[in-house]
């Protein structure tokens, strides 16, 4: 967007942050057999007694290197919901500013938005659920800071189109913020390869979803070196812990295996579409490119409730908007999704 101005969105209070400055960020080991006496640690060794690497620099180092993006343009949280509340604290004055969000989406952003005390403005998507630009557009005022994108979306499944997108990025003067949690199941590509054509781009990944490690909690930031360096400014200073960072880069580092489960989830999601289309009570499937399934049903709260019966659970979406009588299908192993698959096909 040309005319950009970040520090126009930067809150004053945080703009003026001196932030906190922990033993080690003083002294980066380089490796060398050193005496640590800086960080009231327990000297005892057990594996976690120190504190962890506050920038996450070996993580980081791999991920830069395999998304083609610099190490000053990562951000790395405690699950992607850190990384979100954090942009919202850094951008967002409480009782003043907005942000706008699309329902049916992902529920923390507006979660967050009440904790934070923004008001949050919600455009619906369309009936085929895409951005609705141009209603958008008439919501965006002078405060608006913040545009949240879950693209592939949550709950929906599909990857919104590319033209909408762009025409929000050049449209509207705050900061797009992608949340690409379902980016490695979808056939689009990340919008990772334009965040140097738009300053006023952040996207979000995780390692929760196609990398399997929920338990973790390791969300990613991906945005302009500025945006980067204002976040770290406010992040608690050890936010990631040493064992969070250690099995992320083993993970990382394995991505045959990542691409590998990738590709049976895919094959895992084809049959349970065709299982489901087959269903009489099933009236609509929704595009999908995420490791889910949206489903449509003559009855969700029944259905919902005669697979919890048979140890299945589900999510029902039917409150959500736009979102009526719709079940949540998650893509199972080979052995859940037959068992699923023949439950389906017994209720009456």
């Amino acid at each position: 967007m040309e005319g950009f101005d970040l520090n126009r969105l930067i809150r004053e209070s945080v703009s003026k942050l001196q932030p906190y400055s922990s033993a080690r960020d003083e002294y980066v080991s380089d490796g060398s057999e050193m005496i640590f006496l800086d960080a009231n640690e327990n000297p005892f060794d057990n594996g976690v007694n120190r504190y962890p690497d506050p920038y996450q620099r070996s993580l980081k180092s791999l991920l830069a290197e395999q998304k083609g993006v610099s190490e000053n343009q990562i951000l790395l949280g405690n699950g992607s919901d850190e990384v979100l509340d954090l942009i919202y604290r850094v951008f967002c004055e409480p009782n003043k500013d907005n942000i706008i969000t699309l329902p049916p989406t992902y529920g923390m952003y507006k979660v967050l938005a009440g904790i934070n005390a923004v008001e949050n403005k919600e455009v619906l998507l369309t009936a085929d659920f895409e951005p609705n630009v141009d209603e958008i557009l008439k919501f965006i005022d002078a405060n608006s800071k913040l545009l949240f994108i879950c693209s592939p979306n949550n709950p929906t499944g599909n990857s919104f189109k590319k033209d909408r997108i762009e025409k929000l990025l050049k449209s509207f003067n705050g900061l797009v913020v992608i949340d690409e949690a379902y980016i490695d199941f979808s056939k689009d590509e990340s919008w990772l390869s334009q965040l140097n054509n738009y300053p006023n781009l952040i996207l979000t990944q995780t390692l929760s979803k196609a990398y399997g490690l929920a338990g973790i909690r390791l969300g990613i930031c991906y945005a302009s070196e500025e945006i980067i360096s204002v976040l770290n400014k406010i992040k608690p200073p050890y936010n990631v812990n040493q064992l969070t960072q250690q099995r992320a880069l083993q993970r990382v580092l394995n991505q045959d295996l990542v691409n590998q489960e990738v590709k049976q989830i895919l094959e895992e999601r084809t049959e349970l579409i065709k299982a489901l289309d087959s269903l009489e009570f099933v009236s609509e499937l929704y595009p999908t490119d995420a490791n889910f399934v949206l489903a449509k049903v003559d009855d969700a709260n029944k259905r919902y409730q005669q697979l919890l019966e048979k140890q299945v659970v589900v999510r029902n979406r039917s409150t959500q908007p736009l979102c009526e009588s719709t079940l949540r299908f998650t893509v199972g192993t080979p052995e859940e999704n037959k068992k699923l698959i023949a439950i389906l096909k017994e209720l009456n």
